[in-house]
């Protein structure tokens, strides 16, 4: 009997093997181990044993039903898998859209120019950080120095969202809460840009935009200076505009920063351009995200990217940027 039942599992693996479908393992299954099964009718011949020769056959029964129904089920993995991946096969659908006899479309001039930045920063050493565009109103404003009635507040006109308590949940109006948002989860030191879209109740003109980009550069480390801050400055603009551009800086106001300045750009031919502002970052800033301003100092430094790619490209008016005249789009 032993030597059938060994024939029997070989025979059960071999044709478990070669099944293709679910269907036809089950049905497998069903010869293996139904009622009229040889497997069956061994067990029910084992009355008429001697108990040594029953026990060793119960034994040699128990073995082959363990390594069939392995095979079942490995069998039975393998086919489901396959169906899925053919299901998936199947009810793939293709989004591409390319239209005959036109060429396929391309990243917006500003999507270039952030892209570009990015590249520009990361062979710097940065890394890229990103955060939410709706944020409460500590990340926007409070844990940068802005408490409640600050007159700063002022400075940045807000889209306010009906969410929570009133005033407490903005559209961002700039990408400094991701600052907050990384120094809140990172252990310093930190070299970092945040790029991304901002949003403030302006009136769109030549210069203004309501929804416009920026991105911001961040440093917090032990024995960063002002120094620092005017080298990376410089660094990049020579990286991003070519070696025949050089900055400057000029002081100014910034609640976040302290000290804080505006910084230009010269261009080859002399004259001068604003791009944005930096400075030192505030002690309040960095006891705000937990940050011991005795043992670090940062400093931070952005400006708008869609400024940045009108005056690269030469666009006189910001509104075009946002525009979807296929005329304009198709020039960069």
């Amino acid at each position: 009997m032993t030597d059938d039942i060994a024939r029997i599992v070989d025979d059960g693996i071999g044709r478990i093997a070669r099944v293709g479908d679910l269907d036809s393992l089950a049905e497998v299954d069903r010869d293996l181990f139904g009622k009229q099964s040889a497997l069956a009718t061994i067990k029910a011949g084992m009355r008429d044993l001697e108990p040594a020769e029953r026990k060793a056959i119960g034994q040699a029964l128990n073995e082959a039903q363990t390594r069939l129904r392995a095979a079942i089920a490995e069998r039975r993995e393998s086919l489901s898998a396959d169906l899925r991946r053919q299901r998936l096969d199947d009810e793939r659908i293709d989004l591409t859209e390319l239209r005959p006899a036109q060429r396929p479309g391309h990243l917006h001039l500003v999507t270039q120019t952030m892209e570009r930045l990015e590249d520009v920063f990361v062979g710097m050493g940065f890394t890229v950080a990103e955060g939410p565009e709706v944020e409460d109103d500590w990340h926007n404003f409070t844990a940068l120095n802005l408490p409640a009635h600050h007159p700063a507040r002022d400075m940045q006109d807000t889209f306010f969202v009906d969410l929570g308590e009133p005033g407490d949940v903005v559209m961002r109006t700039h990408t400094s809460p991701v600052q907050i948002r990384l120094m809140e989860s990172t252990t310093p030191p930190i070299y970092s840009v945040m790029p991304g879209r901002v949003y403030r109740q302006e009136t769109a003109d030549a210069t203004h935009l309501a929804v416009f980009h920026q991105i911001e550069c961040l440093v917090v480390d032990e024995g960063i200076s002002f120094a620092n801050l005017a080298s990376t400055i410089d660094t990049f603009t020579k990286a991003y505009f070519g070696d025949g551009f050089s900055s400057r800086l000029r002081p100014s106001y910034f609640p976040f920063t302290e000290p804080s300045a505006e910084f230009d750009i010269r261009r080859p031919d002399g004259s001068w351009l604003e791009l944005g502002g930096c400075g030192m970052v505030n002690p309040n800033v960095l006891r705000n995200v937990g940050i011991d301003p005795e043992e670090y100092s940062g400093f931070a430094f952005g400006f708008g990217l869609d400024r940045l790619a009108a005056m690269r490209h030469g666009v006189p008016d910001l509104r075009q940027i946002a525009s979807v005249d296929i005329r304009f789009v198709r020039q960069f």
